[in-house]
């Protein structure tokens, strides 16, 4: 039953994004609005962890396998891909390392504002 709460959670901050896409025209993914009010839930002690930790859990766990479907309608698509495969994956290795420097430095800076804090204290 436990973990039947904590999908319902999980699926009702899914819904709440789904809303919120639906009624801001943003060009923004529904799921990134449920991760940013589950997120936002947390932080605000609205919902405890263990409210979701289980089932979140479970749905890292699982993860490869949700992406196999994704990846054989990409290989449906091959005779399109092929032609534009080298711009592909520079985009991808750029967009890749671009990804780690800017969360690399994000983390620099909050590591760097903590220890500010710390030694204020």
């Amino acid at each position: 039953m436990k973990f039947l709460h904590q999908f319902l959670l999980i699926m009702l901050f899914s819904f709440l994004g789904e809303l919120l896409h639906s009624l801001i025209p943003l060009p923004i993914p529904a799921s990134i609005y449920g991760m940013v009010l589950v997120f936002a839930a947390l932080s605000l002690k609205i919902i405890k962890p263990q409210a979701v930790r289980d089932a979140g859990s479970f749905l890292v766990s699982i993860l490869p396998v949700l992406f196999v479907a994704p990846i054989v309608s990409l290989m449906d698509c091959w005779d399109i891909i092929r032609p534009h495969l080298v711009p592909i994956l520079v985009i991808l290795i750029v967009s890749t390392f671009l990804c780690f420097a800017v969360c690399g430095w994000t983390a620099q800076f909050f590591i760097k504002k903590k220890q500010e804090g710390k030694n204020n204290d």
